[in-house]
Parts: C-alpha cells; sequence; structure tokens
C-alpha cells in the first residue's frame, strides 16, 4: 500500500490516479463540511467537485512542510464554500439560512459524524459553553465573519 505523502506526490505531478484515491480518501468529508456550510446537498455536490479541481489546478502550491494535505484540502472547500453563501446569486435565491429559524444543531456532539466532523471538534464540545459553542457554530459551520457574528450575538469583536 502506497503511503499518503507517495499519493499527494502523484498528484501534484497530475497523476488521475493519484487524484481517484484522494478524491476517494477525502471527498465524503469535504462534502461534509461543505454541506454544514451551504446547507444544500446539490450544492455541495457541486463544491465539493469544484474543490477537487481546484486543488488539482493548485497542487504545486502544496507543501508537505506548511501542514497536512487534508488540512490544506479542507482550508480550500471551506473557503470555496464560504464564498458561495456571500455571493449575489446566493443570497438571492435565498438559500442562505436564517440563523435565528435553524436549531442550533452544533450544540450538541451527538449531532455531528465524521464526515461533518473531519477536524474533530466533536472532542472538545462538552468542554465548552453553549455560547462557544454558537460562536463556532456560526464561524465554521455557518461560515459567517468575525463581524457577522459580533453583529449577531451583538458583542463586541476582542483583541486577543
Amino acid at each position: 500500500m502506497q503511503n499518503l505523502n507517495e499519493i499527494v506526490e502523484q498528484f501534484q505531478d497530475k497523476d488521475e490516479n493519484a487524484f481517484e484515491k484522494l478524491y476517494e480518501m477525502y471527498s465524503e468529508s469535504i462534502h461534509g463540511v461543505i454541506f454544514n456550510i451551504v446547507k444544500n446537498k446539490s450544492l455541495a455536490d457541486e463544491l465539493t467537485q469544484e474543490t477537487f479541481i481546484e486543488a488539482w489546478k493548485n497542487a504545486s502550491s502544496y507543501s508537505i512542510e506548511k501542514g497536512r494535505f487534508f488540512t490544506w484540502i479542507l482550508k480550500m472547500a471551506r473557503n470555496t464554500a464560504m464564498d458561495k453563501i456571500r455571493s449575489n446569486s446566493f443570497k438571492q435565491s435565498k438559500m442562505n439560512l436564517n440563523i435565528d429559524s435553524s436549531k442550533n444543531s452544533f450544540s450538541s456532539p451527538d449531532n455531528l459524524n465524521e464526515s461533518s466532523d473531519p477536524i474533530g471538534i466533536r472532542k472538545l464540545l462538552p468542554t465548552l459553553s453553549s455560547k462557544r459553542c454558537t460562536i463556532i457554530e456560526l464561524l465554521f459551520i455557518k461560515g459567517f465573519t468575525q463581524k457577522e457574528v459580533s453583529d449577531h450575538l451583538d458583542k463586541p469583536i476582542r483583541n486577543a
């Protein structure tokens, strides 16, 4: 069995078999992250494919010294999904969820599954207050900016 670094190197060399292997390994988790942001299965399907195509085009920008491949493509997926929900066409189609009308699905670790929790945040939730869980949901699941979270919660952004 090939190790991940070899597969990633082949991917960077534009090996289609390596692309297929990485897609098979990570597409479900990437889809889960995107779906948690856009809340639409067909759009999540489309954006998952878009993420992998973008990764293929920009494979040379990945460096093992900077972090894991999964983290690199996960960040790309999250940015793709957030760009989509912030786009005018998405807002005009009224697909963006209103946080007040949705149940706080992130407040309980039981509501997370592996595809929607690829970075393992589920383990941390029991140690956090419900306010912090809400902030994590708004930032990382709903794709809000810090300013939008601040406005929504009517709390100032604090500098660390």
